[in-house]
């Protein structure tokens, strides 16, 4: 088979619809009610009804139905606290992250400055940023992982 094949036989595939994509023929019943109405035969409601009772009480055997003391125990867990953020921010203001945060301080100062003054920024603090997350991070690294043991 060669590309030409290929891509005649893409084309024929997507060109024309398939026959099983048309409409089915013949008109509508107007015996039964029409899909998504709320009308029901009374043979459906009792089947209807009786179907619901053996759902409820067979979820109730199998305790898929939640009780009310079940959703208020989920409410009230606490989610887990990320221990790393923390040590991120105790570092970020630390003695050892102090030179690359006053250069970052500095640069966001000068930034909202011509934010201020011209309406727009000619530069921007995203190395700074780097410097100092990459500094908290080192910083926080080793008690972060004697936390984890």
């Amino acid at each position: 088979m060669g590309i030409t094949d290929f891509f005649s036989d893409v084309w024929d595939t997507f060109a024309h619809p398939s026959p099983d994509a048309e409409a089915p023929k013949g008109g509508s019943s107007t015996e039964t009610p029409a899909a998504g109405t709320p009308e029901e035969s009374s043979e459906e409601a009792e089947v209807n009804k009786q179907d619901a009772v053996k759902s409820d009480e067979s979820q109730q055997e199998q305790g898929h139905i939640p009780s009310d003391d079940a959703e208020e125990e989920e409410e009230e867990e606490e989610e887990t606290v990320d221990p790393k953020d923390k040590l991120e921010a105790d570092c970020q203001e630390s003695k050892a992250c102090a030179p690359a945060k006053h250069h970052y301080d500095e640069c966001a100062e000068r930034v909202m400055g011509q934010i201020e003054n011209d309406g727009k920024a000619k530069e921007d603090c995203v190395e700074e940023f780097f410097h100092l997350a990459h500094c908290a991070t080192q910083c926080a690294a080793k008690p972060l992982f004697s936390q984890l043991k």
